[in-house]
């Protein structure tokens, strides 16, 4: 298999193109994470902060529902270009990220 940080054959990874909004993404997640500390250490409602800790997660499954949709668009179809092998080395992982995501 494959080395997980191999990157396309263009050099960068599918993600590359997005990357900046991407870190803006996890920028506001990381500061709403900072914020549902403060709630708690504030004590604040509890099903205020749940509703916090939800957004957050919504928030994480589109970062991961984009970095698949990017794997798939183009390191998958990159590898498929490449040999068949790769395709299904490719496509194998793509299949064990999306089973990890539904299990979380």
């Amino acid at each position: 298999m494959t080395d997980k940080a191999e990157h396309t054959d263009s050099g960068q990874h599918g993600y590359s193109e997005q990357k900046a909004a991407y870190l803006r993404r996890l920028k506001r997640i990381e500061g709403q994470v900072r914020g549902i500390s403060r709630m708690v250490d504030e004590d604040k409602y509890c099903i205020d902060i749940l509703t916090q800790v939800s957004a957050i997660n919504s928030a994480l499954h589109a970062v991961s529902v984009g970095l698949l949709e990017e794997h798939i668009a183009h390191c998958v179809v990159d590898a498929a270009k490449t040999s068949d092998e790769a395709a299904r080395e490719k496509v194998a992982e793509a299949s064990a990220a999306i089973s990890r995501l539904v299990r979380s």
